[in-house]
């Protein structure tokens, strides 16, 4: 593989570096189920300090514990080991990092969200891999591992991916309603984050086609197409991911490409007596220990969990969806995923409801509630 020398963050690289492959066998990354990472070693003739990281990317899940791999090499003779300096930094932008720990002798801290759920792996001397524990759907992204002595220093970087779910949306304000800030709040608001363009061609890969172009996390705007047709761009145009480019943040407007990942908690379809408007759904998902899943939480539901119900319900949003594993006929079409039934009026609309409950919280004592005049089925 071929190196470059280059100006790092206001440091030269060294001008000649030999590059071989190794395996990072003295500890299996936790996430990785048993597999081994192939590791890029790279050490210089002055036996300056080298660091070494997971070419590629380690993945996890939300919720997972993951280590990032990075060791280093330096002359002990030359160097006291209580002088080095461990930091690592995650990729905010390509020209911004955010501290995320920094070790030094004894001295250790993290910072930010990452208080309380990462510690250096320390398994011999050299090794300065992160471990993460309970990763967030905002820890996903490149990180730096930096080590750094009074004269030299040297840094890697290691990509964090996550196992989970594409889901294009819009709000009941209809489509192309959102800017890029927006954007961002609806995906969160319905258990997500704006997706990344690896996460997004991911997904085409796996056959996601949608008309729509929505906003990505670099504030870019594309979307995917596996099957050409004329009110998608023209039936001649080639499949891939279309991108608009990057756009005005705050005057242009767009759909959203949120990703999500796995649940701590269950998803399910709450059978009634009758259906019910909004408001009673949300107090029967309420009386059953649960709320109302959002949008996110249902996809994540169908694509990891298998949930599979022909049932229209509503979900957070107040829109209408029920998530179709194995495709039929009666059920909305040839392909699996979550069928959108829009946002219909939510006084008078009666459907049933798509309820979320989080482990450890308990089911309900008598029955599946008591809303007034009816009482739900037990599933």
């Amino acid at each position: 593989m071929p190196l470059r020398c280059c100006s790092h963050r206001g440091r030269l690289c060294a001008a000649a570096l030999l590059v071989m492959l190794a395996a990072l066998s003295t500890h299996p990354v936790l996430a990785q189920k048993g597999r081994k990472k192939v590791v890029h070693v790279l050490e210089d003739d002055s036996g300056a300090v080298v660091v070494q990281t997971a070419p590629g990317k380690v993945v996890t899940h939300r919720g997972g514990t993951i280590i990032l791999p990075c060791r280093y090499h330096y002359d002990i003779s030359v160097h006291d080991p209580d002088e080095i300096r461990l930091k690592w930094t995650k990729v905010v932008d390509p020209m911004s990092f955010a501290d995320v720990f920094v070790a030094m002798g004894t001295v250790r801290r993290a910072f930010g969200t990452y208080r309380g759920r990462t510690t250096l792996q320390e398994d011999g001397a050299g090794d300065a891999s992160l471990v993460i524990r309970n990763v967030t759907l905002q820890d996903y992204g490149r990180y730096e591992c930096e080590v750094t002595n009074e004269l030299e220093d040297d840094a890697g970087m290691v990509k964090l991916d996550l196992e989970g779910v594409i889901f294009p949306y819009h709000p009941r304000l209809g489509r192309y309603s959102l800017n890029f800030q927006e954007a961002k709040k609806v995906c969160l608001e319905q258990d997500g984050i704006l997706a990344s363009y690896d996460q997004l061609h991911e997904a085409w890969l796996e056959g996601m086609d949608w008309c729509n172009a929505g906003w990505l996390e670099d504030g870019s705007v594309q979307y995917p197409i596996s099957r050409p047709r004329a009110e998608c761009g023209r039936k001649d145009t080639p499949v891939g991911v279309r991108n608009y480019g990057y756009r005005h943040k705050d005057d242009e407007r767009y759909d959203a490409f949120c990703f999500t990942s796995n649940l701590n908690g269950k998803v399910y379809f709450l059978k009634t007596y009758r259906k019910l408007s909004f408001a009673e759904a949300a107090q029967a998902c309420k009386t059953d220990n649960a709320v109302v899943a959002k949008v996110g939480q249902l996809y994540a539901a169908w694509k990891i969990q298998l949930l599979d119900k022909c049932e229209a319900g509503w979900v957070e949003d107040g829109s209408i969806r029920y998530p179709i594993v194995n495709p039929r006929s009666r059920c909305g079409g040839r392909e699996p995923g979550v069928r959108n039934l829009g946002f219909p009026d939510k006084k008078y609309k009666l459907f049933g409801v798509y309820c979320y409950r989080s482990v450890g919280t308990g089911t309900a004592k008598k029955g599946r509630g008591d809303l007034g005049k009816w009482k739900p089925l037990r599933v």
